[in-house]
């Protein structure tokens, strides 16, 4: 049986989406005086660094709430890393673009003359802009040179926002994928011509639909590469 193409950033967001979704309506131990998280804006554009055990990569991350739509651009250092040394997809160097919609479709393809492209169905849609809303506050702390304050969400996902501008500047997941965010520009929107998938997507030659099932989830997620994101 041919195994699902599912990106690890792709899939960690499915985990966030379901584990957040399950913890909404859980109480916060917090106290009235603790600070809360700010809510994402409806749309931003912005440049990530990552680091996942010394292997290090780029996203160029456009989330579009208003419209139901998140584009990841990854590019990994000198093309190294476990997403574009997969053999069944991207190769050395080239470009992966990751594409979601709010109704669980996603697309994952390179734009080079291979023309590759896979395309998966997964039963939540992008982050909700409140994603955060139940996390535990940790306190304060300095991290990347900003003074934070620092949440916790369902032992997924350690959450780390600027105390005066309430800008995100770094999280982390329990698998140790950290994210640091180089920009953050609020209201930024791509072009809705950059959003749509390649026509070879939907070549019935070229596309593989994968239904992403719980198990695909949780095994993924014990190899340590789910999607992990900001």
């Amino acid at each position: 049986m041919k195994k699902s193409s599912v990106s690890p950033i792709t899939v960690l967001f499915v985990v966030a989406a379901i584990l957040i979704s399950y913890y909404s309506d859980v109480s916060s131990a917090e106290s009235n005086s603790d600070p809360t998280p700010a809510p994402w804006p409806h749309q931003f554009h912005s440049i990530l660094f990552v680091n996942f055990t010394g292997s290090l990569s780029l996203i160029d991350l456009w989330y579009d709430w208003t419209n139901g739509r998140n584009f990841n651009i990854i590019q990994d250092q000198l093309g190294s890393s476990e997403i574009i040394q997969n053999p069944s997809f991207a190769s050395v160097g080239e470009l992966l673009y990751d594409l979601e919609w709010n109704n669980g479709t996603v697309f994952r393809y390179t734009l080079d003359d291979k023309k590759k492209c896979s395309s998966t169905l997964i039963d939540v849609g992008i982050l909700r802009p409140n994603w955060l809303d139940g996390a535990t506050y940790l306190g304060q702390q300095f991290i990347d040179g900003f003074h934070c304050n620092v949440w916790q969400k369902v032992d997924f996902i350690w959450y780390y926002e600027d105390i005066v501008t309430k800008r995100p500047v770094h999280w982390v997941f329990y698998t140790g994928r950290s994210i640091h965010v180089m920009t953050f520009e609020v209201g930024a929107v791509l072009e809705d011509a950059k959003w749509q998938a390649p026509v070879y997507c939907f070549d019935k030659k070229q596309v593989h639909d994968h239904p992403a099932s719980d198990n695909d989830i949780l095994e993924i997620g014990s190899k340590g590469i789910l999607r992990e994101f900001i």
